[in-house]
């Protein structure tokens, strides 16, 4: 048959040679179905078929004909542009071709290479003036036409972005109605690598097609609408949206609001603020509710207070970790510090601190420096009482004490005043109090924190007195003042894209010997290029290549934040290039790390491209790829990422143990036992590792961080460099990227808690309240429950020594044995096995401790179905991100909200209630955080009953006192500034126990 079909093709191409024009026609119509087996025998008549296209003899049709045959020979070779070609010369065949499918993968490669060639088109189009091809055109119009019968919206949608064609946009959303698909459309450009002038295009062309939303129908949208103006930056873009809310539709008004507060930029925020109206009467108060909720501080308030009442920080752990870790060593100091202030971030509960004195006291130096810092985290969001929670430590009268040792407490009260305040919007009173401080200030400590402080609290305010305080510190080239203001100019100046900031930077950068200064400024010109894409392309080229390693590394940096959240393929490749080709290993390991802040948004992509890199020989490339999965998977659980972390916690090299530790921190938090197979484990790794004296003191340190942030902010916070709405957090980005410099400098470490995102639904009134009342999660309690309280370690009884047994008498004790057992058997007659047929015997055992685990095992499985399927919950509770898709508030419900909870609503599998985005058990998300749409938070409520009296849950008075670990009981907030905690450094504290409110500041450090 072979040979027959050979023959056959032989016979057709001699046809080709004929002269009547019929029979070449017939030939090249024969030869069509041929071309896949026989294509190497056509090819080598490929010039005279070309001819034939070519021919003026030959009808239309059989040119086509000879076009579409010259096209799959070309496409057999693997010449794809020639293949398109002749495909587009080939004209009605090519598209008859196209309608039948008849050629498969020829037709699907080819109609891809169109799109690619007609995006290229397009774009030349844009830029030169250009016209497109019309054939190419034409095959192009029937992709979007066959996509739009199809119903094909999102495919079609895709392509007409990819080639700037809105008309089909439009045309889509004319056909449909379907706000999704702008949703989606608005998802696909600012989430993929688009340059920042297009992507402003399409956001314009997208905000007038969405509909006005409107409570009623519970507009799924409004998130979308925030995310947009967002990213547009454009407050006059935002009035028009938020004033026609008002006075009908001010419940969504102020949802609106703590929405774009939740992804906004200050900047973004206060022109908001600026240019509302004043409002007439009855819309005078709305308009000032929205002004101060716009503020920020509203909505730092209710998360404070959400903090504080459902702290449940395990104090166990702390006081093993405390137990476990010497205290003299400034490393595990700092080990300790870190981990009670990220345990107990935003809580404002320093009862850690208060009952272990000691401790605390033997802190020297920069560790005394980082536990004062330590204060700000905990304290995170109370910035009404910043300035008195810190007062003792502050320097008194605008001058810095002059008590050895002082400056480290004063420093470290200054960085931590802007770490309570970052993004609280709290004014210019803070900033104007720490640019005098750093102005007066001589000792390099003190400026090295109110450098910090003020980089941190003035974050994107873009402040040019701010900048130019920080700029007369950095010139005066002290290498530890110097190292801060590089990077607080940065943060000052945060998005900007400033030219003449970056060529400042860049200059004192090559020009200073300090290395401490280049690699802040170095971040700093990374924090200034936040965002802002195609713009910081000449810079990024500019510092990566630099001879000094720093300014390459900070080059690195500059790449990932210009590009954060983009998951643009040319700068991954960028970043995977430097990883495995420069000479430094410190860039390598950055560029590693760097990857997460590109694809944070695609975390299910990350284990796979950081595979091999988690194999490599490279110790810091190792290291590079545990910091990639733990900040790009942060608050997943990601399974895939835990899989590759585990074996890494055993590596040969102790800093790549510590990254290990710490990722699965990150990945881990607020995860469940239910939820995730390793949460068990890790802790149990992390207990391990902390109270192995023998393990190296890196991989303790990382441990210690890693239990911090499985647990942190007292178990209610998750970590997440997006907001709820799929906006990109800055204040996230920006901490997360300061965190990974605590390889040089541990006190940045603090930085972490700025990406801390409480996982909370509070529900408002309209008058701002917080009403008490109940909604439902349809899912099984086990499954995001709050992890179990550690339990004390059993005390172990001495073994009592073994006595010796000469041989002979156990040889004697044996005999006697044996003999009772025989007369034993003699005399037993009614309980004597039962002998079967088969000869076997079957022996009635009865043994307690297996009948116990039977017992055990069944009332497990008891307990497991006993379980319900849901469980109610109270206003002002944690709900985590997983579990938002099974919230439900009840139709017959007083209080609804005004948009909905999510977006990812679960769905009936077998039965069973499964998430979309669940991992393969069903049993609980992955990757959900890069997926969620809507989301919990801050939600204003409709009344449907307004005319009953509301029960309102009291915010006003203190938290109740928590149980201390020694039984105690201490107030769990703040203390009046009259009473404040005044931490005692000097060795001659006394052992008695100290009154109910005491103060210990650092000031004795003799």
């Amino acid at each position: 048959m072979v040979v027959r079909a050979q023959s056959s093709a032989a016979g057709v191409l001699a046809l080709l040679s004929e002269p009547d024009p019929v029979f070449k026609q017939h030939a090249l119509k024969t030869l069509h179905p041929l071309v896949p087996q026989f294509w190497p025998e056509v090819s080598e008549h490929i010039a005279l078929i070309e001819s034939f296209y070519e021919s003026e003899q030959l009808s239309k049709d059989a040119r086509d004909l000879a076009a579409l045959l010259a096209s799959k020979v070309y496409y057999y070779l693997g010449e794809y542009d020639e293949a398109l070609s002749f495909a587009l010369g080939a004209g009605s065949a090519f598209q008859a071709e196209t309608r039948e499918y008849t050629c498969g993968e020829y037709v699907e490669t080819i109609v891809s290479k169109a799109i690619d060639r007609y995006i290229q088109q397009r774009a030349d189009d844009i830029s030169m003036g250009t016209k497109t091809d019309p054939r190419l055109q034409s095959i192009i119009e029937a992709i979007f036409q066959r996509c739009i019968d199809e119903g094909e919206y999102r495919q079609a949608i895709g392509i007409a972005l990819e080639s700037h064609r809105f008309d089909i946009i439009s045309r889509v959303y004319d056909i449909t109605h379907d706000v999704s698909l702008l949703s989606y459309t608005m998802d696909a450009v600012l989430d993929t690598g688009f340059s920042l002038s297009y992507r402003d295009q399409v956001l314009n062309f997208l905000l007038p097609l969405f509909p006005a939303p409107s409570s009623r129908t519970k507009s799924s949208h409004i998130h979308s609408l925030a995310r947009l103006l967002v990213a547009l930056n454009n407050p006059s873009l935002t009035l028009p949206l938020l004033t026609s809310l008002v006075p009908k539709e001010r419940l969504l008004a102020y949802q609106f609001a703590f929405d774009l507060v939740e992804g906004g930029t200050r900047d973004f925020l206060e022109g908001v603020r600026k240019v509302l109206p004043e409002g007439k009467e009855g819309t005078t108060e709305i308009f000032d509710k929205l002004r101060h909720i716009l503020g920020g501080q509203e909505s730092a308030k209710l998360y404070l207070e959400f903090l504080k009442r459902t702290n449940k920080v395990d104090m166990l752990i702390l006081k093993n970790s405390k137990d476990s870790l010497e205290p003299r060593s400034s490393i595990y100091h700092t080990a300790l510090t870190l981990q009670n202030a990220f345990m107990h971030a935003g809580t404002t509960s320093d009862v850690f601190l208060r009952e272990n004195l000691e401790w605390l006291g033997t802190a020297t130096n920069w560790a005394k420096f980082s536990a004062t810092a330590a204060l700000g985290v905990i304290h995170k969001g109370y910035f009404q009482e910043g300035m008195n929670i810190l007062g003792p430590y502050l320097p008194q009268n605008g001058a810095e004490s002059q008590i050895q040792g002082a400056a480290y407490s004063e420093g470290g009260a200054l960085y931590a005043l802007g770490l309570i305040n970052a993004g609280c919007g709290s004014g210019q009173t803070v900033e104007g109090y720490l640019r005098e401080t750093l102005k007066n200030s001589q000792g390099e400590v003190v400026q090295h924190g109110a450098a910090l402080g003020l980089g941190i609290a003035g974050m994107g305010g873009r402040s040019s007195a701010a900048y130019e305080d920080l700029k007369e510190t950095l010139f005066s080239d002290s290498a530890v003042a110097g190292e801060a203001a590089g990077y607080s100019m940065g943060l000052i100046m945060l998005g900007s894209a400033s030219q003449t900031c970056a060529e400042e930077m860049i200059t004192y950068a090559r020009e200073t010997q300090h290395e401490k200064i280049i690699r802040g400024l170095a971040m700093g010109l990374a924090f200034v290029f936040y965002g802002r894409q195609e713009e910081a392309d000449e810079t990024i080229r500019s510092l990566l290549t630099e001879k000094d390693p720093i300014l390459r590394y900070g080059g690195v940096y500059t790449l990932a934040l210009a590009y954060a959240g983009t998951s643009n393929n040319d700068a991954v490749r960028q970043l995977l290039h430097i990883a495995v080709s420069d000479t430094s290993d410190d860039v390598r390991r950055a560029a590693v790390t760097s990857l997460a802040f590109l694809l944070f948004k695609n975390p299910g992509q990350v284990p796979r491209i950081v595979q091999l890199l988690s194999e490599s020989y490279n110790p810091h490339v190792r290291c590079g790829a545990t910091l990639a999965l733990g900040i790009a998977c942060a608050g997943t659980g990601m399974q895939d990422a835990v899989g590759i972390l585990e074996p890494m916690t055993k590596d040969s090299v102790d800093f790549v143990r510590q990254g290990a530790f710490i990722a699965l921190g990150m990945i881990l938090v607020q995860q469940s036992e239910a939820s995730s197979a390793s949460m068990s484990s890790t802790r149990a790794l992390y207990t391990k590792v902390i109270s192995d004296r023998h393990e190296d003191p890196m991989a303790r340190l990382g441990a210690a961080l890693g239990q911090g942030l499985i647990d942190a902010g007292g178990r209610n916070v998750t970590i997440s460099l997006q907001s709820q709405a799929g906006s990109r957090n800055m204040n996230a980005i920006v901490g997360m990227a300061l965190f990974c410099q605590f390889w040089y400098w541990y006190p940045l470490a603090h930085c972490a808690c700025l990406a801390f995102e409480p996982t909370a639904i509070i529900g408002l009134n309209e008058d701002l309240k917080v009403p008490n009342f109940e909604f439902v999660s349809n899912a099984r309690p086990s499954l995001f429950a709050y992890p179990a309280p550690a339990t004390p370690p059993k005390k172990e009884t001495a073994a009592k020594m073994a006595t010796a047994v000469l041989s002979t008498t156990a040889k004697v004790k044996a005999r006697e044995k044996r003999k009772a057992a025989a007369e034993f058997d003699a005399m037993e007659t009614d309980d004597k096995a039962e002998v079967k047929r088969d000869g076997d015997v079957e022996m009635k055992t009865e043994d307690p401790a297996a009948q116990g685990s039977d017992e055990s095992k069944a009332s497990t499985l008891a307990k497991r179905k006993a379980e319900p399927n849901f469980e109610s919950i109270a206003n002002f509770s944690r709900v985590t991100p997983g579990q938002l898709g099974y919230i439900n508030f009840s139709p017959e419900g007083r209080y609804q909200p005004v948009r909905p909870v999510s977006l990812n609503t679960p769905v009936t599998k077998g039965g069973k209630v499964v998430f979309p985005g669940a991992n393969k058990k069903g049993t609980g998300p992955s990757g959900l955080v890069a997926e969620r749409a809507g989301g919990g938070g801050i939600l204003v409520l409709v009344d449907e009953r307004p005319d009953e009296e509301a029960e309102l849950i009291d915010l006003s008075p203190p938290a109740a006192p928590q149980a201390t670990a020694n039984g105690s009981a201490v107030p769990n907030g703040h203390v009046p500034s009259e009473r404040t905690l005044h931490i005692a450094l000097d060795e001659s504290t006394p052992d008695a126990a100290p009154p109910e409110w005491f103060e210990y500041p650092f000031d004795d450090d003799t």
